[in-house]
Formats: structure tokens, C-alpha cells, sequence
């Protein structure tokens, strides 16, 4: 069979100051807003200060919500290639006493350090080429720390797809280092660990290339160091960029996007031709058993491709899976789109999928999760109350319609719930925080990070979880834009001060 391949969008020349290109010269506010978002800089560093209050904040609400994504697109007048390789940018919310405290810092990492202090960037697929190629013959390589954030034993680490765990002082956002968690972490550590609560423990993985490429496995417990569980050899160098944990299995959908090694090998071209589109595999369904991961039940169903999980959880002899499930690659290149100044829409591909897998049989089966009048709402970001990772949960909370709705999904009745913004605001992850003593998973707040186009600033949103339709109880603003952050955590109460 002969090998195709999704050829990725040639770079757009650079326009002259001043003019607009064509495809985006009539875009409303709220269309250039989510552009800006995915292009513009993070205007201004602090640590925490006060955010204004529109609203009252919930006096039980305590603790941090920690954001990240990428914040700086380039440097020196020049821009990187591709969002993904932007700077990594975390953004926090403190709240304590009925106020609220704002912090959003560049991640200070070693690389970008280095760059700060030669005046040009010398990492990734912007750099010059001899300067690419020789990063690659030394296995350098600049940690962007850009994608999302772990807190683990009241530590704070900066996560990206493929580095170590950056680690944060979570007071301040002030640099750490980077770190290999006591020798455990062998290769990489990937961006989304899962916790799986009945197991008291978070699981990632992170994937090794060289002539034989192989998915390591990681253990972060509550109490003790953390693991390295095992490795599972691939058949190639896929793209990988989330997976999901139940009680029993980590599960991962390998999709056949790969690597294109003569180019990554070469360095050349921009970051998005790396990878390619290859519907000819299939997707690989690798389901791992956590107390045997040296026996992985693995098998191939019809290509497809995921961005993010929210949950899985073991029911009888079959793992359940609820994920954001696309046609095709597409969406990665629409972002590359975006930051050239074209396209519009670049997330809104996504469908809300249960997907059942038979072990024994070594079977996939998946459906959409939403029916009738919400079947073709597009869906990102989900995630669930905490309590319930690794286990059946109820209720999904997840960004809607490319960022302009935050919704909530009850399985048991298929009903939506949701607050639509503006179409002058977007909105991202959003992220349930419990009410002290909460049983029910919608008894509690929604926090979700939001941008404003009229006032060109970001603000946290507080919703309460069982009225979302009501809207923000409470806004906490920054005076500034902040740019695009795809994950985050809370940390309850906030970490003790010095």
C-alpha cells in the first residue's frame, strides 16, 4: 500500500505593517479576540496582586487555580512557527478572605534563559537551520513548559509534550528547575497525567524516540517517590499527545499521526510539517493493566484522532472512555493557521464521544455522547469533579463551540447545561472546584480563565456549578489580555506563606 500523507500549510508570506490579510479583514471582535489569543504576547509579568471584583466571590472558595499555555511567541523579531512552540506562560488565581489575587509569569526555563542572553532564538524549528541541526546532533532542545500543570505533594510543576517536569514555586510562580523526580522520569513526561483516586495516585507517560520507540510508564503516589512502571514498545514514532487512567488499565490512542523523521532529523521546515496524517495504520488502542504492565492487550480499529480524555472508568470485563474525538488531524494545522493570521476556527472539530472497550475481545466501539438538537455541538477541554477520576462520574464540564460556551453534561438524563458568552469573549478549561463536605458533582464552582475583546483583558470566571446557565456569580479581573492556556489545577486552601 502506498503511504499518504496530509500535507501540511505552506508558510504565509509576511505581509507589509499595516495591511490586513484578506481572509481575516472582516472578522467580527470576538473572531480577532481568539486569534490574538493564539499570537500575541503575555504585556505584562507580576507575581500575585489584586484583581478587580465584579460580583461576590463565594466566601468558602479557598485556594489557587493554576493555568498554563504557551505566552511568548517569539523573540528577538522573530516568531516561532507554531503556537505549540510558544514559551510557556502560567497564570494563577489566589483566592483567600473574599478577595481574589492574579499572577501570570514567562516561565523562566534554562533555554530561554539562554536565548534571553544571546538575543536570538537558538532552540526549535525557528532558530536558524545550522543552529537546528546542531541542537540535534547534541540532543538539545529547549523545555517550553507550555501545555499544563501538575500539583503533586504540594509541589507545582510546569508540563510540556516532550521534556521534564519544570517545577514552580507555587507562592510565587518563581523558577525551580527542571527535574527527573528522583531518576524516575527515563525519557520524557508527558503533559496530562491522570489521577485515579481509589489508587491515591497520578499515572503519565512519556514516549522515548530512537531506533526502537517505546511508551514509558509513570506512578506518582501520594506517599513515596515517584515510579517508572514499565515501557511498551510502538510500532513508530507517533504523535501522542494525551491518554486516560482507570482503577485497572492505562489506556492510550495511538492515531496515526507520525513523526516524519527525515525531518525532524534534518530539522527542517516548520513545526508543523513534523507530523504527519497517515489514516492507512489505523488507531491503536494499547490498554495497559497498571499491576501487569508487561501484558498490554493491544489491537487496531478505523483511524481518528483525539486531542484530550476527561475520564475512564472499568466497568465488568470493558473500559469506558469519554474523550473529544476528530475526523483527522485538521485541527493541529488550523492553529498553525492561526498563527499566520488566517482561518478562524481551529478547535471546533471535536465531538463528545463514550467509546467501550472490550478486553477480551479486543474491541472499540464509539458513539457521541451528545443526541438530537446538541448532536453537532463541538466540544473541548472536558474534564470532571475530582473525586471522581479513575471512577464513573455523572456530570462532564467541558468548553463548547470553540471556545464560546461552558457547558455541563449529566450522563444519565443526556442533558445540557450551559452559559454562552458574549461573541465578544472566549472561554477555556473549565475546572470544578467542590464546596467543603460536597457530595454531588455540580455542588461547587466552575472556574474557567476568559478574555474580553472590548476591554482587551482577561478575567476568572466563578460559576456556580448547579445554576450554570445563570452565568457568572463573580468576575475577577486582570488589567491585562492574557494569552490562550489550555489546562489547569487547583490547589485548595493555597500553599502555606513564609
Amino acid at each position: 500500500m502506498v503511504a499518504t500523507a496530509r500535507t501540511a500549510p505552506q508558510p504565509a508570506a509576511a505581509l507589509p505593517a499595516g495591511i490586513v490579510d484578506a481572509s481575516v479583514a472582516s472578522e467580527s471582535s470576538g473572531d480577532r479576540l481568539y486569534r490574538r489569543l493564539w499570537t500575541e504576547d503575555l504585556p505584562r509579568e507580576h507575581g500575585f496582586e489584586p484583581l478587580a471584583i465584579e460580583g461576590a466571590l463565594p466566601a468558602e472558595l479557598r485556594g489557587t487555580l493554576y493555568r498554563n499555555g504557551p505566552g511568548q511567541f517569539g523573540q528577538h523579531g522573530r516568531r516561532y512557527s507554531h503556537p505549540f512552540e510558544g514559551d510557556g506562560t502560567v497564570t494563577a488565581v489566589r483566592f483567600e478572605g473574599g478577595r481574589a489575587l492574579g499572577a501570570s509569569r514567562i516561565t523562566s526555563t534554562a533555554g530561554l534563559v539562554e536565548e534571553r542572553a544571546a538575543g536570538q532564538i537558538r532552540y526549535g524549528l525557528s532558530a536558524p537551520w545550522p543552529r537546528r541541526l546542531a541542537n540535534m546532533l547534541r540532543g538539545r532542545q529547549k523545555n517550553t513548559a507550555n501545555t499544563s500543570v501538575v500539583l503533586w505533594q504540594d509541589r507545582l510543576f510546569a508540563l510540556m509534550e516532550a521534556g521534564r517536569p519544570t517545577e514552580l514555586d507555587p507562592r510565587d510562580l518563581s523558577m525551580r528547575g527542571e527535574t527527573d523526580l528522583g531518576g524516575a522520569v527515563v525519557s520524557t513526561f508527558s503533559a496530562h497525567p491522570h489521577r485515579v483516586e481509589a489508587r491515591r495516585a497520578f499515572y503519565n507517560f512519556g514516549i522515548e524516540f530512537g531506533r526502537r520507540t517505546r511508551l514509558h510508564l509513570y506512578e506518582l503516589p501520594d506517599v513515596g517517590g515517584a515510579r517508572h512502571l514499565g515501557a511498551v514498545e510502538l510500532a513508530g514514532p507517533p504523535m501522542l499527545h494525551d491518554f486516560i487512567a482507570t482503577e485497572t488499565h492505562l489506556v492510550f490512542f495511538v492515531s496515526p499521526v507520525r513523526v516524519a523523521v527525515p525531518r525532524m532529523l534534518l530539522q527542517v521546515g516548520p513545526f508543523q510539517e513534523l507530523f504527519q496524517w497517515r489514516p492507512e495504520l489505523g488507531t491503536e488502542v494499547i490498554c495497559v493493566p497498571i499491576d501487569r504492565p508487561d501484558q498490554p492487550i493491544r489491537f487496531t480499529t478505523e483511524s481518528f484522532f483525539q486531542w484530550h480524555f476527561a475520564n475512564a472508568f472499568t466497568r465488568g470485563g470493558e473500559l469506558v472512555i469519554d474523550y473529544v474525538r476528530y475526523a483527522n488531524f485538521d485541527s493541529f494545522y488550523s492553529l498553525g493557521e492561526l498563527a499566520r493570521a488566517r482561518g478562524r476556527a481551529a478547535l471546533g472539530g471535536g465531538s463528545l464521544h463514550r467509546a467501550v472497550i472490550d478486553t477480551a475481545a479486543r474491541t472499540l466501539r464509539s458513539a457521541p455522547l451528545m443526541t438530537g438538537h446538541n448532536a453537532d455541538r463541538q466540544s473541548e477541554f472536558p474534564t470532571i469533579a475530582g473525586a471522581r477520576r479513575g471512577g464513573e462520574h455523572g456530570a462532564m464540564y467541558l468548553a463548547l463551540d470553540d471556545l464560546r460556551a461552558v457547558g455541563k453534561l449529566e450522563h444519565a438524563t443526556g442533558r445540557l447545561s450551559e452559559h454562552a458568552l458574549p461573541d465578544t469573549q472566549r472561554v477555556t478549561e473549565p475546572i470544578f472546584v467542590p464546596r467543603p463536605g460536597a457530595a454531588r458533582e455540580d455542588d461547587g464552582w466552575v472556574l474557567a480563565l476568559c478574555h474580553d475583546a472590548p476591554t482587551d483583558r482577561a478575567f476568572l470566571a466563578v460559576y456556580d456549578a448547579g445554576r450554570l446557565p445563570d452565568g457568572p456569580i463573580a468576575r475577577a479581573w486582570f488589567d491585562h489580555q492574557v494569552p490562550i492556556t489550555f489546562h489547569g489545577a487547583f490547589l485548595p486552601q493555597g500553599p502555606a506563606r513564609t
